[in-house]
């Protein structure tokens, strides 16, 4: 029997087909975007994890660049470390080398300033020798008759000048180290200092052949007269030692307020690249001297001391082979009121025997060998000399004779008194004032003052026979 479907059965017709089920989307196009959406964030964890790979290359790379200062740094530190303990090592023997020179300077200078002491405090001691011998040579010379006698007089006379020159260079550097030398500033006339100082040199000028002039001067200066002196003596005696022919001139201009002091040679000359030199100390740079003498080279550096000292300009030109001026520039003065002499001062200079013949003269130095020289020497000018070592001697002297000495010539430093004590004693004793004349080699101002102060005359050793004789003429006249 076959089966039917009631409600077909009752309309009779067959029923419909059924519908299709609906169809699935195709395969392959699901898959396409999901591979797409996986390759998307594929790439997006690639870059993702490129940053991150890079952030970590940079990190180790940084900590690498750490790691390798921090070596370094270390190794920086220990060489630093090391340089500095050399440094400090290196330090600490500079610090050794200059507490030994340290201690090497104060000796030094210790030792210079005990050389400065003795030889500004020993210029008497020093000359003392030398100004008997001076005075005996002079006493000697005028007792000689003959050529030959004569002749050796004279050559004794020259090495005692030179000996006498070169000590008192040597004192005159002492006493600038020292800080002794102390100018005192007054009017000095150009004219007689110029005089007094060619007719000085005349003979060492004539005995070399050159003419040793001067141009008068009426000008007066502002400045210390024994220094000026020293400096002029120091230029004419280098232009008469280095000039082999023609003249030494020595004049003065007038310039403003102010005067210029020339002393021009013939000279060799001094080249340029010299002028800065020619000042210091040991430099002998003009040649050969004339007749072979050699000096210390210390005249010209006294010389520029001196100025420097008195605040007066020296300068220098010269012409190589044609010849040297040396120029001292000065402030003008006002001339000093004339000194009066009295008739019988100026007529006992022109007498024969120098107005000395029988006069006594008290000889009192506590050196014999002076005492026994200054004596000889006033007996060949005509005069009667009594000596001792001191007033007190001189007085029992006096005593004996029942005569008072005409003049007494006193060195300063005796051995229990000095010479204006022993003046002061003598006159307490005679009450009576006696021309009297101190001598001494002690170039102190102290001294100086204090004879001054007393009304004393004072002359310095060694002694220049002519100038003794010249001073006591005018005492006893």
């Amino acid at each position: 029997m076959t089966a039917t479907h009631p409600e077909g059965a009752r309309r009779g017709r067959r029923p419909p087909p059924a519908a299709p089920p609906p169809a699935d989307p195709p395969a392959p196009t699901t898959d396409a975007a999901e591979i797409a959406r996986l390759e998307a964030r594929i790439a997006k964890l690639e870059k993702i994890n490129a940053v991150l790979i890079d952030r970590v290359e940079r990190s180790v790379d940084s900590q690498a660049n750490a790691f390798s200062l921090f070596q370094t740094t270390i190794g920086l530190e220990r060489q630093v470390r090391l340089r500095t303990d050399e440094l400090m090592n290196a330090l600490r023997k500079v610090e050794q080398m200059n507490e030994q020179l340290l201690v090497a300077k104060d000796m030094a200078e210790r030792a210079n300033r005990s050389k400065t002491r003795f030889l500004a405090q020993a210029g008497h001691d020093l000359l003392q020798p030398l100004a008997a011998a001076r005075l005996s040579s002079s006493a000697l010379a005028e007792l000689q008759k003959d050529a030959d006698g004569r002749r050796l007089s004279r050559q004794v006379e020259r090495a005692l000048a030179t000996i006498e020159g070169l000590l008192k260079t040597l004192l005159d550097i002492s006493r600038l180290d020292a800080g002794v030398m102390v100018p005192q500033i007054t009017s000095v006339g150009l004219g007689q200092l110029f005089a007094d100082l060619v007719t000085d040199h005349a003979p060492v000028a004539e005995r070399r052949g050159l003419r040793l002039t001067m141009m008068p001067s009426s000008a007066h200066v502002s400045t210390d007269p024994i220094m000026l002196t020293r400096i002029l003596q120091n230029l004419i005696g280098n232009a008469l030692r280095y000039t082999e022919r023609g003249r030494v001139l020595v004049g003065a201009r007038r310039r403003g307020r102010r005067v210029r002091i020339d002393v021009i040679d013939t000279g060799p000359g001094i080249s340029e690249d010299q002028y800065a030199t020619v000042f210091e100390e040991f430099h002998r740079g003009r040649g050969q001297t004339q007749d072979g003498e050699v000096g210390l080279g210390l005249g010209l550096s006294i010389v520029q001391r001196l100025a420097d000292v008195l605040d007066h300009t020296v300068t220098l030109t010269s012409r190589v082979g044609r010849g040297t001026r040396f120029s001292i520039e000065i402030e003008r003065a006002d001339r000093p009121p004339t000194p009066t002499f009295s008739p019988a001062a100026v007529n006992a200079l022109g007498r024969p025997g120098w107005g000395m013949a029988g006069a006594l003269v008290a000889v009192i130095d506590n050196d014999p060998a002076v005492r026994e020289a200054t004596v000889e020497l006033v007996r060949q000018w005509g005069c009667e000399a009594i000596p001792a070592a001191g007033a007190a001697g001189i007085i029992a002297l006096v005593e004996e004779n029942a005569r008072r000495p005409d003049l007494l010539l006193v060195d300063y430093h005796l051995d229990d008194e000095t010479g204006v004590e022993a003046i002061a004693t003598m006159t307490e004793a005679w009450d009576q004032e006696v021309p009297a004349i101190v001598i001494t080699a002690d170039y102190g101002r102290e001294i100086e003052e204090r004879l001054a102060a007393n009304g004393l005359e004072l002359m310095r050793k060694p002694v220049k026979p002519a100038e003794l004789r010249a001073l006591m003429a005018h005492l006893l006249a």
